[in-house]
């Protein structure tokens, strides 16, 4: 049983070492970004306010830059979700776009957002037109039919990765968070 543990555990460091190696980030941004997002969510988890079937906060770190996004009932949940991840060592800026609503959505909902995602994800394989241009360095994410894209891109990469996600069918909205690797 050991075995299997020891395999997993090494199968999973060889995965992340992978997705290290197409990453414009180096190892130890990549590494930092990951445990600064899990503070993140465990500091807005730890606050009984959010604790309830109708809130949801998504958090996406990329290069200390922190996305939240998801659904809450009020504008005061909204900035004290912000509030719980402003200060955590490691966070460059924080981009809040969680939205308000009275009619959150559901399990259903945030299934097909993950496929969405997919289908997003597999649409940017396409991009073969720019040289040196790697899928993986973009990080997709959908709530509620609206794709985050996040990644260390230059101009024209971020332009045919919007374009793209853009339209892939059910997507309603793109939303950019890069940052550019070119002035």
């Amino acid at each position: 049983m050991l075995h299997g543990c020891l395999l997993a555990v090494a199968g999973a460091g060889v995965a992340a070492g992978a997705s290290v190696a197409h990453d414009r980030r180096d190892a130890s941004t990549v590494f930092d970004d990951r445990r600064l997002a899990l503070r993140a969510s465990d500091a807005i988890n730890r606050d009984k306010a959010f604790v309830s079937d109708d809130n949801f906060v998504h958090t996406v770190v990329y290069n200390g830059t922190v996305l939240l996004c998801g659904q809450l009932r009020s504008a005061e949940l909204k900035q004290r979700a912000q509030a719980q991840v402003e200060p955590l060592e490691g966070v460059k800026r924080v981009v809040n776009e969680i939205e308000i609503t009275d009619d959150p959505i559901g399990f259903w909902r945030r299934r097909a957002d993950n496929t969405m995602t997919a289908r997003v994800k597999t649409a940017l394989l396409d991009i073969t037109s720019l040289p040196g241009f790697d899928p993986s360095r973009v990080n997709v994410t959908t709530v509620n039919s609206t794709v985050y894209l996040m990644g260390m891109v230059n101009h024209e990469e971020a332009e045919a990765v919007v374009d793209v996600a853009r339209n892939v069918a059910g997507v309603a909205k793109v939303v950019k968070v890069f940052e550019y690797t070119n002035p």
